[in-house]
């Protein structure tokens, strides 16, 4: 009887093994402008299992950017910073490993290059004197007084200011008689425009400006400005005071006057530190 039930035993059949089924291994969410091997390295240190190639693996990243309506790498014409500079690229790689230590690095990396991401202010933090002599709208110089010689960067800058300035002024831009705009509440939400009014209004016009000249830290431009609209020096002292306090230090602003400190018309040489620029 024994061997009847042991052989029944042994003929029974064996229950079925469960069928190996695919475990969904979690994707890893990384930074959309890791290189193609950084991101492979990075899914692997996290525990996940990559059969993909790097291209496939890029591919498959940048469609799921689209689908949340991110823009492609270079999209714009513009590379991503990690791919300038590899030592972002390789703190980005180290991140899933230890965040603490990824976040320490790149705090130091921001100590070591503050100066070149926090740009500071390189003016002056006293105020621009502005002075008036006898200043005729039609036939003057404004002269300006600078701390130090003007570098060829400080120059372009002066250049660019008054070379805008003399554009918006010769369009007819700086018209005191047509402030609509300026001249309502200014709670008020839906403005109104009357192109009549502006069509009618008296036109101003900058006539002319002559070259920007320098001599050491003084500088002088010749200006026609025709019609006496205080609007059109107003914009330029505006623009004056923000280069003063962030860019470049202006001591003092003289409208006026055939003479300025120590301005000398004999020394029109590059020897003795004269230069004339077009403006």
């Amino acid at each position: 009887m024994l061997p009847t039930l042991l052989g029944g035993y042994l003929t029974a059949s064996a229950p079925p093994l469960p069928t190996p089924t695919a475990t969904a291994t979690p994707t890893t969410r990384l930074p959309p402008g890791l290189r193609r091997s950084t991101r492979l390295v990075t899914r692997r240190r996290a525990g996940e299992t990559v059969h993909a190639t790097a291209a496939e693996e890029e591919e498959q990243e940048w469609k799921e950017l689209e689908e949340e309506g991110l823009p492609r790498r270079g999209q714009y014409g513009q590379q991503d910073d990690h791919d300038r500079d590899p030592e972002i690229a390789d703190i980005m790689g180290d991140y899933f490993d230890d965040p603490k230590k990824a976040q320490s690095r790149m705090e130091d990396r921001i100590k070591k290059k503050r100066h070149k991401i926090v740009q500071a202010k390189t003016g002056s933090p006293n105020p621009m004197k502005v002075v008036f002599n006898k200043f005729d709208f039609s036939n003057s110089f404004i002269w300006f007084e600078f701390y130090n010689a003007l570098l060829p960067k400080d120059v372009k800058l002066i250049c660019d200011t008054l070379r805008s300035w003399h554009i918006v002024g010769r369009l007819g831009g700086c018209n005191s008689m047509n402030m609509q705009l300026s001249q309502l509440d200014l709670d008020c939400k839906r403005p109104t425009y009357d192109a009549l009014e502006a069509a009618n209004a008296t036109p101003t016009s900058f006539y002319n400006i002559g070259d920007l000249e320098i001599q050491d830290n003084l500088a002088r431009v010749w200006v026609d400005i025709g019609i006496q609209d205080p609007l059109l020096l107003d914009i330029l002292l505006n623009s004056l005071t923000t280069i003063n306090s962030d860019h470049l230090g202006i001591k003092q602003v003289r409208f006026g006057g055939s003479e300025f400190e120590s301005w000398n018309d004999s020394l029109n040489t590059e020897e003795a530190g004269y230069s004339v620029h077009k403006i």
